[in-house]
């Protein structure tokens, strides 16, 4: 028997077999029109929200599906919050997907408007747009509303439900804040050592003495790569069971929580200056009228130990370098492999150690964890420049992997264009949303004339209509040539830069990125392209041998080129005239732009 997609998402919310059966979420809706078929989204906010609540709802749901007629193709479920424009819901996306780019179905199942959307009219409206044009609706089964008749209630509703978020919000700022005044502990993850006691923190006996233990040894002056080696080689595991890592300790030595503080920690925010959902780590004591930091309970270390621990790691800073100095921002990425390739042991992503390329576990764990493996960085990259040009040229035109490539390549290489696009989906919904305003204005409340309705509204769907026109020149997919040209293909690599490289090079592998098998034995002469084992996004198109044999032969003469270039740089060698490098011309550098 073929079993649903959605069997393992509907045996998570807690349907056995019998109940699916008589729900008719049993056996795969094969052979129904799309007039007749659904899908079901369900969502909760959190975790510890009750699942009997929402398994009540599938059931209503599907009721009311019967009652008109309707099969439920698929049952799409996630836990998301809806209020936040950071959070993606990718199990509503799938949903509307089925109906707007699949035409796999022409209905769309949620139980009350709050679960569809809580971003209000903008969100809302669009989404409407898409599904007239598909001749599909959404069916909300607790207010009993039909889109494709209550088309403006639906909207007032999701507004409704966006301005719910807001009080909502505010309120439990309110509340957070008057509970870190009074010395409250606000919850979360609790560090290393300690535990929630309610409304406090207290300390955690199984941890408490390792913690001291970690602490103890910071005050000593000891680094957190000896810290964790040391850990490690004892066999002795974090809170999850994993082994130690240096970062880990240098977060623990810069809570203020560690020291039983309540912490003051800035938003992370976004390029627009709206909340990203995160938080600066460490952050700074919260102080009290007097300015002495508030306690939310035990410690593992005091305020004064704090303070000296947090001295002893930013003496060893040096300003300009990866040690310990923040002043320096985000740093440039300089490594073409960092993070792409990985180690074979322990599968562990390999980082930039210099001249060479290294083990990052190895690095930060310790050899007791993973004996490690490193190899020259530059015959690396070289290697691995090559087998990408090949690989590329390898291609058919359908490839996924080059449309991929030249979508990473614009966004790298014109940011300002992939902004204004997020700039303009933005004025988009914001202009849908005020023309659901302004109807409810004209309609439901009756607030306004016809004639400055009829003028408003002219307004509007002009800035409408301009947001989808510009969205659409924004949209247009990249011409693929440059990439199937040998010549085109090598100077686009070669004048990409590292930032540049590393999009490229992203967008054409795997999951399993690159793998660098470790040397035989010490002075190994094994050629670097049989240590890299590379996991490709797609497979080699075999009709295009001739191009890719006419990468390998123009890719090795430009390693040609480049080498007798470094050689010139160095000045002629006595008796011999320095080589005059071949490289690309004005009108070929043209061509290193993928257009859009």
């Amino acid at each position: 028997m073929t079993q649903r997609d959605d069997y393992p998402a509907l045996k998570a919310l807690g349907f056995d077999d019998d109940e699916l059966k008589e729900l008719g979420l049993w056996l795969p809706a094969v052979g129904i029109a799309p007039e007749s078929l659904a899908e079901m989204y369900a969502r909760r906010s959190k975790k510890k929200d009750s699942l009997s609540a929402l398994k009540e709802q599938v059931r209503r749901m599907v009721n009311a599906s019967r009652d008109k007629g309707i099969t439920v193709r698929h049952v799409w479920f996630e836990q998301r919050s809806a209020s936040k424009s950071y959070v993606r819901r990718e199990e509503f996306e799938k949903a509307c997907a089925a109906i707007v780019e699949l035409a796999l179905s022409k209905t769309l199942l949620v139980f009350k408007t709050s679960r569809l959307s809580r971003r209000g009219m903008g969100q809302v409206g669009l989404l409407l747009d898409a599904f007239d044009e598909m001749a599909a609706c959404i069916l909300v089964v607790a207010e009993g509303i039909d889109s494709r008749r209550n088309r403006m209630l639906l909207a007032i509703l999701s507004e409704q439900a966006r301005e719910q978020v807001s009080d909502l919000a505010e309120f439990v700022k309110l509340g957070m804040d008057a509970h870190k005044a009074d010395g409250g502990w606000t919850g979360g993850v609790a560090p290393f050592g300690l535990m929630s006691g309610g409304k406090t923190l207290i300390r955690n006996p199984k941890e408490y003495p390792l913690a001291r233990r970690i602490a103890e040894y910071l005050l000593d002056r000891k680094t957190p790569n000896w810290i964790a080696n040391k850990l490690n080689s004892e066999g002795l595991k974090t809170r999850t069971g994993k082994n130690w890592q240096a970062t880990g300790i240098i977060a623990l030595a810069h809570a203020v929580t560690w020291a039983g503080l309540v912490a003051k920690r800035d938003r992370i925010l976004d390029e627009k200056g709206r909340w990203s959902g995160k938080y600066h780590r460490g952050g700074k004591p919260l102080l009290d009228k007097k300015g002495f930091p508030i306690s939310c309970g035990e410690g593992v270390i005091t305020f004064a130990e704090h303070v000296k621990i947090n001295a002893i790691l930013a003496s060893r800073a040096q300003r300009g370098t990866s040690i310990g100095d923040r002043s320096r921002g985000k740093r440039e990425t300089v490594a073409l492999l960092s993070g792409a390739m990985r180690c074979p042991h322990c599968r562990s992503a390999v980082a930039n150690g210099g001249v060479n390329y290294r083990c990052s576990v190895r690095q930060n764990e310790g050899p007791s964890v993973c004996v490690g493996v490193s190899t020259e960085r530059k015959r690396a990259d070289g290697a691995v420049e090559t087998l990408w040009i090949n690989h590329v040229l390898a291609l058919s035109p359908e490839s996924e992997t080059l449309h991929a490539i030249a979508k990473d390549w614009l966004s790298y290489k014109d940011p300002e264009k992939e902004a204004r696009k997020a700039e303009v989906q933005a004025a988009l919904e914001s202009a849908v949303g005020r023309e659901m305003q302004l109807k409810k204005e004209r309609f439901v409340l009756g607030r306004m004339t016809e004639a400055d309705y009829d003028y408003l509204w002219r307004q509007l769907n002009e800035q409408i209509d301009a947001h989808k026109e510009e969205l659409a020149l924004l949209s247009v997919e990249a011409d693929l040539s440059p990439l199937m040209d040998p010549e085109a293909l090598t100077a686009l690599w070669i004048n990409a830069g590292i930032g540049g490289q590393r999009a490229l090079l992203a967008a054409a592998l795997g999951p399993q990125g690159i793998t660098l098998v470790p040397s035989r034995y010490r002075g190994d002469r094994t050629p670097i392209l049989d240590r890299l084992v590379v996991d490709w996004r797609d497979q080699s198109d075999p009709s295009a041998l001739t191009a890719m044999d006419a990468g390998v032969e123009f890719a090795e003469r430009t390693r040609q080129r480049r080498k007798a270039a470094e050689r010139a740089a160095q000045g002629p060698v006595e008796g011999m005239s320095a080589p005059t490098p071949n490289v690309p011309s004005e009108s070929h550098a043209a061509q290193l732009e993928i257009p859009a």
